[in-house]
């Protein structure tokens, strides 16, 4: 008994999936062939140019005809995987929209389509071959293990008069089982083969597999980018209405202690007066927090408002101009918002300006963003020391955008940063 549980996953194995690549080889067989007449067409009437030379107009139609029914043969190897193995071959981009005539040049003239064509040709008649010979195998292993089928079929004044039959019938049936037991090896390979080359020839090209890989990047990445902005104002939402509004309560609830409780001990009301002052400056640095991590003002009234705040806060002039005819997504508004948020903090804590120009507008499909200051100069972008410069860079990275930093000794400073808000 364990030596039959153990002899049949080796024995079957092998045979699990022969049958559905068996007739996905058997089905393959005959669009394998379905070109070869059309060329046989072209080289005979190639063989009557040479005899007569007005045999000349007819040579075109054989490939006409091939590019004709290419697109109906790939479709039905699709239909052939799909149905036999569940598998689902690669599609080819298609050209653009445009005109009918120009949409058809860029068909015919399109890689897509005389890869297929290479395929039905060429690929396809050498696979026909080794479809046949791998039928001829299985053909001839079922034929030579039921040997003896055969034998009991015919009269038996033969079985009788012929008894050498049955050591010789013995063989065939050895040989029978062997290829059997080949056939879905050969099988499997084949059909490996076939896989291949249909991907590679009826399949999107290794460019084309690269630029999609590229896009599905790209839009996954947008997505993480949106669900962390998302994630962002949640959290400023919660900041807003939850804590920042405790702590408003604390202060006046503590600012009426103080002014309403006027006979408590001195220490008492020591202890009061640094509690509210905490409550407050709690209250700033939240507002801050609130401010850095999404501000209101952005989501409501724009980049021109939140960056006019921005500069309002700061200890020296800033001359703020943007000009938006619509406003860009909010994944790009809130990455020019905080480039801008960010320079001007670092204008302020190392150039030593006197003053700083803000310059944002759209220009095509790209928001071209330029912070200009008349201080000290000599950021650089790969130094370590503090300036903040590389996050920006990898921040304006993040959206596909271009930053570049201009902060020559003796300065003036300008940071130059190109966003694609194309929609």
């Amino acid at each position: 008994m364990q030596l039959t549980t153990w002899l049949q996953p080796v024995l079957g194995r092998p045979f699990r999936r022969a049958g559905h690549r068996t007739a996905l080889v058997a089905a393959g067989l005959p669009l394998h062939l379905a070109v070869v007449p059309l060329w046989l067409w072209l080289l005979g009437t190639m063989a009557a140019l040479v005899r007569a030379p007005g045999a000349v107009a007819v040579t075109p139609l054989p490939v006409l005809l091939t590019l004709v029914v290419t697109p109906l043969l790939t479709v039905g190897q699709r239909r052939r995987y799909r149905a036999l193995v569940g598998k689902d071959l690669p599609r080819p981009a298609v050209p653009g929209p445009g005109r009918k005539w120009k949409s058809a040049v860029r068909r015919l003239t399109g890689r897509a389509l005389w890869r297929q064509v290479c395929y039905h040709a060429v690929a396809g008649p050498l696979l026909a071959v080794l479809d046949l010979a791998v039928l001829a195998v299985w053909a001839a292993a079922l034929v030579a293990a039921s040997i003896y089928v055969w034998i009991w079929a015919l009269p038996p004044q033969w079985r009788v008069t012929d008894l050498g039959y049955t050591t010789q019938a013995a063989y065939i049936t050895a040989g029978g089982l062997a290829l059997l037991f080949l056939g879905p090896r050969l099988t499997g390979a084949l059909v490996r083969l076939e896989t291949r080359a249909a991907e590679v020839l009826l399949g999107p090209s290794r460019t084309e597999k690269l630029a999609r890989r590229v896009a599905d990047l790209a839009e996954s990445r947008a997505g993480v980018l949106d669900a962390a902005d998302a994630e962002r104002r949640r959290i400023e939402r919660d900041l807003h209405d939850g804590a920042q509004q405790r702590l408003v309560s604390l202060a006046v609830n503590l600012g009426l202690a103080r002014a309403t409780l006027g006979d408590l001990p001195a220490d008492a009301r020591k202890v009061i007066d640094e509690a509210h002052r905490e409550a407050k400056e709690a209250i700033t640095e939240l507002n801050n927090l609130v401010r850095g991590l999404h501000p209101a003002v952005l989501e409501d009234r724009g980049l021109d408002a939140a960056l006019s705040g921005v500069a309002a806060r700061l200890p020296i002039p800033v001359r703020v101009a943007v000009d938006l005819p619509q406003r860009p997504s909010p994944t790009v508004e809130a990455v020019a918002y905080f480039v801008v948020s960010e320079a001007l903090t670092n204008v302020v804590k190392h150039a030593q300006a006197t003053r700083a120009d803000v310059t944002v507008e759209r220009i095509g499909e790209t928001l071209l963003v330029v912070v200009a200051d008349d201080g000290a100069g000599g950021a650089d972008l790969a130094a370590a020391d503090g300036t903040g410069l590389a996050g920006l860079a990898k921040r304006v990275a993040s959206v596909d955008g271009t930053f570049s930093c201009r902060s020559p000794a003796g300065g003036p400073t300008v940071i130059t940063v190109e966003l694609p808000c194309a929609p």
